[in-house]
């Protein structure tokens, strides 16, 4: 099991969630190679272009993303998409826990339209994902 324990990890979240902040953006690493343990490594207001920057390739990381985009002139939506990070030189240990860890981490960061596997930072495009929220949306006014 994946140690979730940091009480920085929920508030983060919160924050994420809230229309109050600037924050759309939060990033969970392993507190070491060898630990289990998730702690919160960094938060931001820049969006998946700032998250895309941040992350290691040598790491798994978790993230939790507000997106925002227009459904047509007249509207915007917000959706939460949960990544799920492995960098192409992340060890196979590493790797190996992912899945089991990976459903720790959906009972703390819970309410997501979308999860997204990256493998490399271009998984984490901003176009085809919001492709993929507004398929996950229901009602698509632009033949998506």
């Amino acid at each position: 099991m994946a140690d979730l324990s940091d009480s920085s990890i929920n508030e983060a979240y919160q924050d994420v969630r809230s229309d109050k902040t600037e924050t759309n953006w939060l990033l969970l690493d392993y507190e070491s190679d060898r630990s289990d343990k998730l702690v919160l490594t960094k938060t931001g207001s820049g969006g998946l272009s700032e998250l895309k920057e941040v992350l290691d390739d040598t790491k798994a990381s978790y993230a939790y993303v507000r997106v925002s985009y227009s459904n047509d002139k007249e509207s915007t939506r917000e959706k939460f998409i949960l990544v799920v990070w492995i960098g192409p030189s992340c060890k196979v240990m590493r790797k190996a826990k992912i899945s089991v860890h990976s459903a720790d981490v959906k009972g703390v960061l819970r309410v997501f339209s979308i999860e997204v596997a990256a493998r490399e930072k271009d998984d984490l495009n901003e176009e085809p994902i919001v492709v993929r929220l507004r398929k996950a949306g229901g009602a698509s006014y632009d033949g998506v």
